[in-house]
C-alpha cells in the first residue's frame, strides 16, 4: 500500500500533486487544508482522510476530526495537525504517544519536513510532510509517499513539488 501524505495546503492545490500522488492507494492530509476544494481535488486522485488544522474554518471543522486513527497494513497510525516533534512535543502529545503507542505518528503545522524513527517510543515513525501550500515561511513545497507492507513502513519518498516539470504553471 502506498500513502500520499501532505499538510498545510492553506487552500492551494499544487499542480504537481496529481503526478506526485499517481498510483497512491490513500491520501492523508495532516491539516490546514484551507478550503473544501482542496479535498475535492485530492479525492479525484484517491480516497482521502484528513484532519482539520488551526487555520481551518467552521465548514472544515464540521467535516473533519482533530485526530484520526487508522489501521493500515497492520500499522496503527495517528494523525493530528499540531504534534510538535521528537524531543519537543506539543502539549499533551508525549503522554498520548506513550499511552496509545501508534506505529506511525503524522502531523503538520510547522511546515518543516521531518521523518525519523523515535527509539524512546519503540521505534515509532514520526512523519511531518512539510507544507504543500504557498502560505508560510517554507521555501520548498513537499509531500511524502509512504510505502507500507507486511506490518511495516518500508520506504518514505520525499517529493519536492516545484521540481516536477508540470508544476511551473500558476
Amino acid at each position: 500500500m502506498i500513502l500520499g501524505i501532505l499538510s498545510d495546503t492553506h487552500g492551494f492545490f499544487h499542480p504537481a500533486l496529481p503526478e506526485a500522488f499517481a498510483g497512491v492507494d490513500l491520501i492523508l492530509h495532516a491539516g490546514d487544508v484551507g478550503s473544501p476544494e482542496v479535498l475535492e481535488r485530492l479525492e479525484a486522485l484517491a480516497p482521502v482522510h484528513a484532519v482539520y488544522g488551526n487555520i481551518d474554518g467552521p465548514e472544515l471543522r464540521r467535516r473533519l476530526p482533530a485526530d484520526l486513527w487508522l489501521t493500515l497494513e497492520g500499522l496503527r497510525i495517528w494523525m493530528t495537525h499540531i504534534g510538535g516533534r521528537p524531543g519537543r512535543w506539543a502539549p499533551g502529545i508525549a503522554a498520548r504517544l506513550r499511552q496509545e503507542r501508534p506505529d506511525v505518528f503524522i502531523c503538520g503545522h510547522s511546515h518543516i519536513l521531518r521523518i525519523e524513527r523515535v527509539p524512546s517510543l519503540g521505534g515509532m515513525l514520526y512523519l511531518n510532510p512539510g507544507a504543500a501550500g504557498r502560505e508560510g515561511f517554507h521555501r520548498v513545497k513537499t509531500c511524502v509517499r509512504l510505502h507500507l507492507a507486511d506490518g511495516r513502513a518500508r520506504q518514505a519518498e520525499v517529493v519536492h513539488l516545484d521540481e516536477i516539470p508540470e508544476a511551473s504553471a500558476p
